[in-house]
């Protein structure tokens, strides 16, 4: 069905091929997952199937690309639109219409078919994502997760026989994944669907392929034998790796079959916590003397927060284009107070009932994951806490101020916003531009910016445009960005989105060091794995309501959702992670 034959891509200015000599076969009816660490090729192999590579990017392609025999060379995207269907990294780049109804129909009108199949195969899809109590919201409404069922949804309903998935379950909640997944599993075998997808959550993924491409060495292989010699690679694979186990387990029920000897080499010992602080909320924070000694002195201001005007209406009611100025830096919050305080929080969006009811409370020095499933109203929580979104009842409190009734100029000197969509931090021509900007907005030492993204994401050279980088690489940039800065209170919507895990580690570590240093972080995420190995506590949100807060520990072992792999695993004992697990065995 796909067959490249010694391909090279070569992108305009650049020295080095991005793909180099990749030839493989894809045979029809397979699901093939690509995997390897950011920037290595991924989205530009996917968009050699697609047509998009060269035609819209732009550069060299070097050898042969054939779909159903179809030459991509001369077939630009809209001759293999009948063939193949596409959704990249950006939900939003993807529609098209304005409403869920006619996004999914729009495709097959493209193409032509008649009106009765066109209202069978959307009714269908539908049903088949959990979108038909959405069909008539406006597109720009919904959450983040919901725009991703959506593109999804959109080439699902002109049934190509060829997909091309790019991060496909990034932004969708664990159950929502789990759907998806389904979804294209029961296309693989009932109808011969080929699927092409790269996604770094292999946690999620990685049992449902048939085959997995390891990049940058293009590399074709069943699951496991990849797995064992791939540098990413998901928790359950660690732990067999750890553990000693061969063949390595793919997945979290052949893993609980073969864990009984490892249960007993963990009895009677406890979990260090994962994220190396205790838990318990009502703690003495461990960065308590010498915040004390710090006193007033060493904020920082941010160049996130609510200096913004609103961009679009994506994620449940927009994202702020941040403006950057100087200011002088805050004082250092008394770590004896909570430093976010939330009491009855209400917040409507039109018809809808946002949030209601939400009490929350954080410490300097805490980190606290929001979880729940896509819109329930986590980033709308997110925005009310930098004054992007005013509440219609209750109080919110940043530092003392109250975020939305506050001039922008004093509440980002308090606190910092990255949000789901990088680019709304991001706005020069270069990496080492929008670093230079960074550094001069938060009063930082000139290269203070440049050494995050070197130490986040090593290997971006300065020059690089930001829209010449991958999702992963452009959440790492706007990171780095807001971290120069080093707000008191820190804001974070998915954060993990489009990195790989050894990404994901560096971030993880540089978390850490902040929340030591007594900064308080609030991330909503659908990351069951971050927030397990990051977080002190854990907040879950339905329907616009808190349902569970709580250490981490207590809220994931016993939530079937929003449990990691190594819970599961070994429930009903607390461990998290594999590192908790391997120093365990190192003891």
């Amino acid at each position: 069905m796909i067959r490249f034959e010694d391909v090279s891509v070569t992108y305009d200015g650049e020295a080095a091929p991005t793909l180099r000599d990749v030839d493989l076969v894809v045979p029809e009816g397979e699901l093939v997952l690509l995997v390897g660490p950011s920037g290595v090729g991924k989205s530009t192999l996917l968009g050699a199937v697609s047509g998009l590579v060269p035609h819209f990017t732009g550069g060299t392609l070097r050898g042969r690309v054939t779909v159903d025999g179809r030459d991509t060379r001369t077939h630009p995207p809209r001759e293999l639109a009948d063939v193949v269907g596409t959704v990249g990294q950006d939900p939003l780049a993807h529609f098209v219409t304005d409403t869920v109804e006619d996004e999914l129909a729009y495709g097959m009108e493209s193409l032509g078919l008649p009106p009765a199949v066109m209202r069978r195969r959307v009714e269908e899809t539908l049903d088949l994502l959990g979108l038909a109590e959405l069909r008539d919201r406006p597109i720009a409404t919904l959450s983040g997760g919901q725009q991703q069922r959506v593109a999804i949804g959109s080439v699902l309903t002109p049934h190509p026989k060829v997909l091309v998935l790019d991060e496909p379950t990034s932004a969708l909640d664990p159950s929502a994944a789990e759907d998806v997944l389904a979804v294209l599993q029961r296309l693989v075998h009932d109808l011969g669907t080929t699927v092409l997808m790269a996604e770094h959550r292999l946690e999620r993924v990685v049992q449902y392929a048939d085959q997995v491409l390891l990049l940058p060495e293009a590399v074709l292989g069943p699951p496991a034998e990849i797995m064992a010699v791939s540098p990413v690679r998901p928790p359950v694979v660690a732990l067999g790796r750890a553990a000693g186990w061969d063949p390595l387990p793919l997945t979290v029920r052949d893993a609980r079959r073969r864990a009984g000897a490892l249960r007993e080499r963990l009895a009677g010992r406890e979990p260090a916590p994962a994220a190396g602080l205790d838990s318990q909320p009502a703690r003495r924070n461990p960065a308590l003397p010498a915040l004390e000694a710090r006193g007033s002195g060493g904020g920082a201001p941010s160049r996130g927060g609510a200096a913004q005007v609103t961009a679009g209406k994506g994620r449940g009611g927009g994202f702020p284009l941040f403006t950057r100025r100087r200011t002088s830096p805050a004082p250092f919050p008394d770590p004896t107070t909570p430093l976010l305080s939330v009491t009855r929080l209400a917040v409507r969006r039109g018809r809808v009932e946002a949030l209601r009811r939400v009490d929350l409370q954080v410490r300097a020095g805490e980190t606290v994951a929001l979880m729940g499933r896509n819109g329930a109203g986590k980033s709308t929580l997110l925005g009310t806490l930098v004054g992007m979104i005013a509440p219609t009842g209750g109080t919110v409190r940043v530092a003392g101020l109250t975020p939305h009734a506050t001039d922008p100029r004093a509440l980002i000197r308090h606190v910092g916003l990255v949000p789901q969509e990088p680019r709304d931090l991001l706005y020069a021509d270069t990496v080492a531009a929008e670093c230079a900007a960074a550094d001069q907005d938060a009063g930082a030492a000139p290269g203070s910016c440049r050494a995050l993204v070197s130490e986040l994401l090593p290997g971006v050279a300065d020059g690089t445009h930001p829209r010449d980088l991958s999702e992963g690489q452009r959440l790492a940039l706007a990171l780095a960005v807001v971290l120069t800065a080093r707000p008191p209170l820190l804001l974070l919507d998915e954060p993990t989105r489009g990195l790989d895990y050894a990404a994901k580690a560096r971030l993880v570590t540089r978390l850490r060091a902040l929340a030591a240093d007594g900064h308080a972080i609030v991330l909503a995420t659908h990351d069951v794995e971050l927030a397990a190995d990051l977080a002190d506590r854990v907040v879950v949100v339905a329907g616009g309501e808190v349902v569970a807060d709580g250490p981490t520990a207590e809220v994931v072992v016993s939530s079937p959702a929003f449990s990691p792999q190594v819970a599961k695993i070994l429930a009903p004992e607390p461990w998290l992670t594999v590192e908790q697990v391997e120093e365990a065995l190192r003891a």
